[in-house]
């Protein structure tokens, strides 16, 4: 879906990883600097997150989901994971075999999802929230690897850029993916190389009162120049500082700066292109969160005494624990409550999952092994040491339970989506030191290496073993 469209208010944040939606104007209020000290207590915020697992638990269907066709509550899993709760042990009715894990396990695995025409969003949003389930995104099952799919969208002749670059959104939330789903160990699954050509797009993309937008502004004076949007600075935001940039870059901090321009003085929340709402101001505190930003700090404590905090907490009713969308609203939204709980709870729009205390539930949910006579993807990505790099997804034949490096290559060549990401290896067959890809040839110290989920990388060579779900990445360089 490539053309921006007028999504209505209440389900615009639902959309919003799916679809480009127009700029909008948002008026900038006056906000005297204010003292440290938070207005919402330690003990306030404690109480609203409690209530708040509690309302997000009784979203669960009676078959132990929470996503199914369309748009859905599968962000309650980051919000689950944010306020330390597993997934694995949120079941209907105490039945543990339909924890909320396994049944978005399953669907995830199905071939028909996310739909008949996905969009890169659906596997970014996917990723983000398979992690926070603690389910490993690359090895949700032989059949499906969420990393490998966002990889297939990678943009050969715009590089950096996720999807199609009108929808600027599917690069931030590629980029929230591939830096915040670690490895089960915790690591870096993809390298900083990747991650970087995407923040140089963030950085092209921000307008110049300090926020972003979800369309594309990059070379375009007009748009570089329009109203920036809550929501996506606050997404933005977390985009960034996920990946490694820090909280004192001058692009962040002029996103935080864009933030504390829109407070409004007499709540706390932030003036968005639908007006004070819930979801804008969870967004704009989980990219503060993600930064390091405190929102009760005195950055954004208004005149008033007021912070995005303290609004949010405003929006939550007792008892039940849900939150309104709007401040008029009288009954709780279930998107406007998950939003509020991730940002209340801490986190950003993913977070490490924390361990299952129900008897006997791993910590991670994967598949290890390929299948021999199935076809499984492989993310593959090619950096010739000089700037230019290859991404793709390569569908990778089994023939047994692991494969080689080799193997991988080879089918690169031939059916890797976006194709060119490996034109010609040298050795081209056996299992020895590969000495040439794509024409570049080593040299002295500078040779070919590789590395799987970020991994130390070592000399390059056709036999080196790959499990399902590695993330491949060859370099050459010294």
């Amino acid at each position: 879906m490539t053309v921006p469209v007028t999504v209505p208010s209440r389900t615009a944040r639902r959309r919003a990883l799916a679809v480009a939606v127009p700029l909008a104007a948002g008026a900038l209020l006056f906000t005297a600097t204010a003292p440290a000290r938070a207005t919402s207590t330690p003990a306030q915020i404690a109480t609203s997150k409690a209530n708040g697992v509690a309302y997000l638990k009784s979203l669960q269907a009676a078959d132990g989901s929470y996503a199914g066709g369309g748009l859905s509550n599968e962000w309650a899993f980051s919000a689950f994971a944010a306020a330390g709760t597993a997934a694995a042990d949120v079941s209907p009715g105490g039945d543990t075999t339909k924890n909320a894990r396994t049944v978005y396990r399953n669907l995830l695995a199905t071939a028909a999802w996310p739909s008949a025409s996905p969009v890169v969003t659906d596997y970014e949003r996917g990723a983000l929230n398979a992690y926070a389930a603690g389910i490993d995104p690359a090895r949700v099952g032989t059949g499906r690897n969420l990393i490998a799919d966002i990889a297939s969208y990678w943009q050969p002749a715009s590089p950096g850029y996720f999807g199609p670059p009108a929808n600027f959104n599917g690069t931030v939330f590629g980029l929230l993916a591939l830096a915040g789903a670690k490895t089960q160990s915790g690591g870096q699954r993809v390298p900083q190389a990747l991650l970087d050509a995407s923040v140089a797009v963030v950085r092209a993309n921000e307008h110049t009162d300090g926020g972003w937008n979800y369309a594309k502004a990059a070379g375009d004076p007009t748009q570089l120049g329009a109203a920036s949007d809550i929501d996506m600075t606050g997404a933005t935001l977390a985009s960034l500082c996920s990946a490694g940039v820090p909280n004192t870059d001058t692009a962040v901090v002029a996103g935080k700066n864009f933030l504390k321009g829109k407070l409004v003085n007499a709540t706390g929340a932030f003036t968005s292109m639908f007006g004070a709402n819930t979801d804008s101001n969870g967004w704009a505190v989980s990219g503060l969160n993600a930064c390091g930003f405190n929102a009760q700090g005195t950055d954004f404590t208004t005149a008033a005494r007021k912070t995005p905090v303290d609004f949010l907490l405003a929006q939550q009713f007792s008892p039940g624990g849900g939150f309104r969308y709007l401040p008029t609203d009288t009954s709780p939204s279930a998107y406007a409550s998950i939003d509020a709980v991730r940002a209340v709870a801490g986190g950003g729009f993913t977070a490490t999952p924390p361990a299952p205390v129900t008897p006997g539930a791993p910590a991670w949910a994967a598949t290890t092994d390929f299948t021999s006579g199935s076809t499984s993807k492989l993310a593959l990505i090619v950096d010739n040491g000089g700037g230019s790099l290859k991404v793709c997804s390569v569908p990778v034949a089994a023939t047994g339970t692991t494969t080689t490096l080799g193997t991988v290559l080879d089918a690169a060549a031939s059916s890797a989506t976006p194709g060119g990401c490996v034109t010609a290896v040298t050795p081209a067959t056996g299992t020895g030191t590969v000495t040439a890809l794509n024409g570049t040839v080593n040299s002295g110290t500078a040779t070919w290496k590789s590395s799987l989920d970020g991994s130390a990388p070592i000399a390059a060579s056709r036999g080196t073993t790959v499990h399902l779900g590695d993330t491949v990445y060859l370099r050459y360089g010294s």
